[in-house]
Parts: C-alpha cells; sequence; structure tokens
C-alpha cells in the first residue's frame, strides 16, 4: 500500500533535510546545505551535472539553488495567496544570485499541494522575471519521490508522522485552557511530596519501565512538577466534574494509541513531543498563550501513570 506522509508536520529544519536527501539522489551527492541564519536566497546548493533530474537525457548541468518552503497548513496549497507572497520574495534574491554569477537553475521543495495547472505557471514566474529555469516540487512529487527512496523516510524517521496517536485533541486544548485561567498562585507542595501522592510506582522504576530519558526527565519534566498539585486540585473539584471527565477520556484513548505503537519510538520523551505538536492550534490564541502547560498536562499524565507501562509484559505481579 502506498503511504503518504503528513509532512506538514515536520518542522521548518526537517522539511530542508528531507529536500536535502532527496537532492542527492536526483541531483548528486554533491549537495552542500548551509547553516541556520540568513541564507540569501538558498538553503542548499549543487553544482556539477545532476543525475537525473529534469530527466537522465537532458540532466541540469551547472549551478543548482535548493530552497524549501514549510507550512504547517495540511491544506495549504501552492495557489494561496500567501505562497505568492513567498515567491514574491524569493524572485529578489534570486535576482542577486543571479547577478553574482551563483545560479543557474532554481529548485524550490514545498510541502504544499501543487496542482497541475499552477506549477508553470510558478515556473514561468521565476524565469519570466529572472531569467533563470526553476522547478517547483510540490507536496505531491516528494511522497513519489519517498516512495522511490524509501531509505530516505527510514533516515529522516519519518513514519512517526504516521503513528496513529490520533484522540479528540479539542479535549485536552479546552482542558489546558480551564487550567490556565484557574491558576492563582497558590503554594504548592514540594516535589517529593507531589510525588509521594501522584505515582502509584516509584518514577525511577516508571522511567526505566518505559525507556525515559533521563536527561528529559531532570531539565524539562520536573519544571512541570510544580504545577501537579494544582492540576490534581483542579481536576477533584467537583465544579470541574466536565473537565475531569476531558481529562479521563483523553488519557484513556492517548493510553491505548500509545500501547498499540510504543515500540514506532525510541525514547518516550518522543511519544509526548509528538503529543504537544498534535494538541497545539497556532490559530487559538488562548492556547498559544499558555502552550507550555500542554506540556505540563502532559508530563502530569505521565508522572500520575495515567499513560505509559507501569510493568513489563513478563514481569506481572
Amino acid at each position: 500500500m502506498d503511504v503518504n506522509y503528513p509532512l506538514y508536520n515536520l518542522n521548518d529544519k526537517e522539511l530542508e533535510s528531507l529536500s536535502a536527501l532527496i537532492c542527492e539522489r536526483i541531483l548528486g551527492t554533491g549537495v552542500i546545505v548551509f547553516s541556520d541564519g540568513k541564507d540569501g536566497g538558498r538553503d542548499a546548493k549543487f553544482t556539477g551535472t545532476a543525475n537525473n533530474f529534469p530527466s537522465k537525457a537532458s540532466p541540469w548541468i551547472g549551478k543548482v539553488i535548493i530552497q524549501a518552503k514549510h507550512t504547517t497548513n495540511p491544506t495549504a496549497s501552492c495557489s494561496d495567496s500567501s505562497f505568492k507572497t513567498i515567491l514574491k520574495k524569493e524572485v529578489g534574491s534570486i535576482k542577486k544570485l543571479k547577478d553574482d554569477k551563483k545560479i543557474d537553475f532554481y529548485l524550490l521543495f514545498t510541502n504544499r499541494k501543487l496542482s497541475g495547472l499552477q506549477d508553470p505557471k510558478i515556473e514561468d514566474l521565476i524565469e519570466e522575471e529572472v531569467g533563470v529555469p526553476s522547478c517547483i516540487i510540490g507536496l505531491e512529487r516528494m511522497q513519489l519521490w519517498l516512495r522511490a527512496y524509501p531509505d530516505i523516510s527510514k533516515v529522516l524517521e519519518l513514519n512517526k508522522l504516521l503513528m496513529p496517536l490520533e484522540f479528540y485533541e479539542q479535549d485536552i486544548q479546552d482542558l489546558v485552557i480551564a487550567f490556565s485561567s484557574s491558576l492563582t498562585g497558590a503554594t504548592q507542595k514540594r516535589i517529593k511530596d507531589i510525588r509521594k501522592e501522584l505515582t502509584r510506582i516509584p518514577i525511577e522504576e516508571k522511567n526505566t519501565i518505559n525507556n525515559f530519558g533521563k536527561e528529559y526527565f531532570d531539565n524539562v519534566l520536573i519544571k512541570s512538577t510544580s504545577y501537579f498539585n494544582e492540576i490534581k486540585l483542579f481536576l477533584e473539584d467537583p465544579k470541574n466534574d466536565d473537565y475531569k471527565l476531558m481529562y479521563e477520556n483523553t488519557v484513556d484513548d492517548l493510553q491505548e494509541e500509545i500501547v498499540i505503537k510504543r515500540n514506532e519510538y525510541a525514547a518516550f520523551e518522543e511519544i509526548l513531543s509528538h503529543l504537544y505538536k498534535i494538541i497545539l492550534d497556532s490559530k487559538n490564541n488562548d492556547l498559544m498563550k499558555n502552550r507550555k502547560n500542554i506540556r505540563v498536562f502532559l508530563h502530569y499524565m505521565y508522572f500520575n501513570c495515567d499513560i505509559g507501562l507501569k510493568e513489563l509484559a513478563n514481569d506481572k505481579t
């Protein structure tokens, strides 16, 4: 069965890495990737004769500038006005590269959808404005190359994007917003008291069972524990019964998904990071403003043994 990766779940850097790896196949191993920062209209470059692009019979020969334009919107298209604005800005950068004799061809990758009608319009825009042959690689073609070169998905661990950690994230979003609004700065219990109250097995044992990294626990999760007593009180308050039900439904859904697909992740903190990205909604101002509490709730779920293994399969008592 053909796999379609949800590439909108990649970040900017990950899409750049994916584009560079694809270019190593279609252009050659001489692809040079630039470091973060002002790139002057380029994320990577290739100089020489392309392996098989745009075709083996007529490959590009010369200096190829490679750019990757990222979006987190799963329905984004190259026909969107926002993308047209991006292209207009790119034209200026390409003109400068041409003036400096640093470009012969322009290759643009994007994880947006690209229709057959829009493709030539974009390429013609760049060629007519700058006089540089160009090609735009949209979501559909990237998916085809990922099937043709499956080792790329292994290198970038793209299978993680296919994890069926699907649940009704609206519940946890509403819960985080409501909890954030309820915080009063009341005195919180010390961490050792919280550990004693919340965990049903020693946290060190739970971390070992779940392959939870010590560095992440000591430097990231531990910061969330100062909120754990507040969460406990919030969920126990009768006036928050609806939110408590949202919490219980969410952890039930998550626990099943995590148990089924646990082996697809190396460390448990990778699961938490993936869940954070699913829950975060950049269009929700209240949630964005309090986004740190998304992690706080995920850490609480783990710490309180609501998600994650409590014992190994061959170690039941």
